[in-house]
C-alpha cells in the first residue's frame, strides 16, 4: 500500500481507529475524516508512532451537513491528486429521531445519504487511481429493515433500531448499483459487514441507569473487539485476493449473499433515483 492515498470516516474510534492502523502499518498515506479534528489529533498522532508511519493525517468532516460535505470533498480534491481507496465507516444511532440541517433523518442522513454524496463528489479522484476501491461498511442488521421508499426519513413509527437497519440496508443496496455503474471503471465498489463490534456507536443512553449500564456490560460480552472488526475493511483495502471483485456484500472477510426481499434492481435503482434528488448528485458515468 505504500504511495497509495486512503481516506476513512469516522476513523478517530472504534473500528475506524483500528482501520486506520491497520493500514498505516501497510504503509499508506491514510486520511482521517472525522467530525471533530481537535479530538482526533491525539489519536493520530498513538497510531502514527505504533506504526512508524507519518503519513497519516486529520481533516474535519461532518456527514450531517451536505454543505460541509461538500467543503471537504473541494479541500481534499486541491491537496490530493488521487483517491486509491474511500472507506465509509462513520456510522450513528440514535434511540431518539433526530434530524440533519438539511432536513433528513439523522441516522440515515449520516450513514448513507451523507456517504452516497461524498463518493459522488470524490469519484473524480478515485477514477484518476485507476483500480480504485471503495469500502462502504454496512451491517448485518439489514435484515430486519423494512424499506418504504416513500417514508425513508422514518417519520412513521420510530425506533432506533428500524432507522439503523434502514440506512444499511440502503448502503447495501447503494453499493451493489454504484458497482453496476462502475463496471467499466475499474473502480469496485463492495459492502461489508465488519461483526458487532464493542464501539462508542452503543451508548445509545446520555446518563445512563444503573440497568442499562448493566445491559451495556452484558452487551459487550458478546460483541467483537473492535480491532478484530476492522479486519474486514483492511483486508478490502489492501488484499489482492479482492483484486476486481465489485458488487459484492461481505460479511466479516467472506462474500455473503444478501437477503432481504428488498434487495431488488427496481428498489436500488429509485433509492438512488431519491438519493440523488435529495443530495443533489450530478453523477456521470
Amino acid at each position: 500500500m505504500r504511495g497509495k492515498t486512503v481516506l476513512i470516516t469516522g476513523a478517530d474510534g472504534g473500528i475506524g481507529r483500528h482501520t486506520v492502523q491497520g493500514i498505516a502499518l501497510q504503509g499508506a498515506h491514510v486520511i482521517m475524516a472525522c467530525i471533530d479534528a481537535r479530538k482526533a489529533g491525539p489519536v493520530r498522532d498513538e497510531i502514527s508512532w505504533q506504526t512508524r508511519n507519518e503519513h497519516i493525517d486529520v481533516m474535519q468532516l461532518d456527514l450531517a451537513s451536505q454543505d460541509d460535505i461538500r467543503r471537504f470533498a473541494a479541500e481534499f480534491t486541491t491537496g490530493h491528486e488521487i483517491l486509491d481507496v474511500l472507506i465509509n465507516n462513520a456510522g450513528v444511532f440514535s434511540l431518539q429521531r433526530l434530524e440533519t440541517e438539511d432536513g433528513l433523518e439523522r441516522t440515515i442522513g449520516v450513514n448513507y445519504f451523507g456517504h452516497y454524496l461524498l463518493t459522488h463528489l470524490l469519484l473524480p479522484l478515485l477514477r484518476k487511481a485507476g483500480r480504485a476501491r471503495i469500502i462502504n461498511v454496512a451491517s448485518n442488521a439489514y435484515k430486519q429493515a423494512s424499506l418504504d421508499q416513500d417514508d425513508l426519513q422514518t417519520r412513521s413509527g420510530y425506533t432506533g433500531m428500524k432507522a439503523y437497519s434502514l440506512s444499511k440496508l440502503a448502503v447495501i443496496l447503494f453499493t451493489q448499483e454504484l458497482a453496476e455503474r462502475l463496471r467499466a471503471t475499474g473502480i469496485t465498489a463492495n459492502a461489508v459487514h465488519p461483526g458487532h463490534a464493542a464501539t462508542g456507536i452503543w451508548n445509545m443512553w446520555e446518563h445512563p441507569a444503573w440497568y442499562q449500564r448493566c445491559a451495556l456490560m452484558l452487551m459487550r460480552l458478546f460483541l467483537l473487539p473492535p480491532e478484530q472488526a476492522a479486519a474486514a475493511s483492511v483486508y478490502l483495502a489492501c488484499s489482492d485476493e479482492v483484486d476486481g471483485v465489485s458488487g459484492t456484500y461481505f460479511s466479516q472477510q467472506k462474500p455473503a449473499a444478501v437477503r432481504s426481499k428488498y434487495a431488488t434492481i427496481a428498489a436500488r435503482k429509485k433509492l438512488w433515483s431519491i438519493s440523488r434528488e435529495l443530495t443533489r448528485a450530478e453523477w456521470e458515468f
